[in-house]
């Protein structure tokens, strides 16, 4: 008993120590982002602005083409999303539910797909995208991103815990297959659609490298890439108060949207047997 009510202390002592260093990035971007871009080079390393200001948000939103490239990641990230919660699911639980051929191929596939680094890929993903005339368009951005491998297995891994008797069930009452994944499991799967949420949005919301390489032109930057091409001041001196307050424009939706599925993200996680 002693050793119990000593070591939760200290267990609670560890994670609020490791909250606080995983805390601080996100502080100082704060920080900075509250000076002036003079302040900010007389003194890089400050915790606390000496004076506070919002004029780096102030120039920030009146950047011309800002809003542009907010609705640009707006409308990427709804199609990828939107991509990921009906592909993956399906494919998700075909894989699970459904007996095919070449079934442990498919699944074999997904699971490679994980496992390969998107450097090796992105040059066939932007020959293809070209061949189909969606380059400098927002649909060539979202397009290689609508089902993800993660989303795919995540949600194989939770149509895994639906029982098979409430399917079967379903299928003497004569439901066909889109009417039971439709009408009984994609209800069910309510977890693991708010964890394919989250990690959809945020993988489509902060990717930089393959928008950077499909938009030709600034009608078609998103949010980062937008930021990154704006933050250059005259003789490529970087805006370092701009590029500040563009970070925290860029995180607050992924910590909203997080913290409105939060309980369903852990729900989703903890039934995939990504303990």
């Amino acid at each position: 008993m002693r050793r119990r009510s000593v070591a939760r202390p200290l267990l609670y002592g560890a994670l609020v120590l490791c909250a606080l260093l995983t805390m601080l990035p996100f502080v100082w971007v704060t920080s900075g982002s509250l000076r002036s871009l003079d302040e900010i080079r007389s003194d890089p390393g400050a915790w606390l602005p000496q004076h506070v200001t919002l004029d780096n948000f102030v120039r920030l939103f009146q950047t011309e083409g800002f809003g542009r490239f907010l609705v640009n990641s707006i409308v990427v990230a709804v199609i990828v999303v939107a991509g990921n919660i009906v592909a993956a699911s399906a494919a998700g639980y075909a894989l699970a539910k459904l007996d095919f051929a070449g079934k442990r191929i498919a699944f074999g596939a997904v699971m490679a797909a994980m496992m390969v680094p998107f450097t090796t890929v992105f040059v066939t993903q932007f020959v293809i995208t070209v061949d189909l005339g969606f380059a400098d368009t927002l649909t060539g951005i979202a397009l290689p991103s609508m089902a993800l491998p993660l989303s795919v297995f995540i949600m194989r891994q939770y149509a895994l815990s639906v029982p098979d008797e409430l399917l079967e069930a379903a299928r003497i009452d004569g439901a066909g297959e889109f009417r039971i994944f439709f009408r009984i499991f994609l209800p069910l799967a309510g977890p693991a659609v708010a964890t394919i949420t989250i990690m959809s949005f945020l993988y489509s919301w902060n990717n930089f490298i393959w928008p950077l390489i499909v938009a030709q032109s600034t009608s078609s930057y998103t949010l980062p890439v937008g930021l990154a091409a704006t933050s250059q001041a005259a003789a490529h001196v970087t805006d370092y108060g701009l590029m500040l307050a563009g970070a925290i424009v860029v995180m607050l939706p992924v910590l909203v949207l997080f913290l409105f599925l939060q309980r369903y993200f852990v729900q989703g996680v903890s039934g995939t047997g990504m303990r």
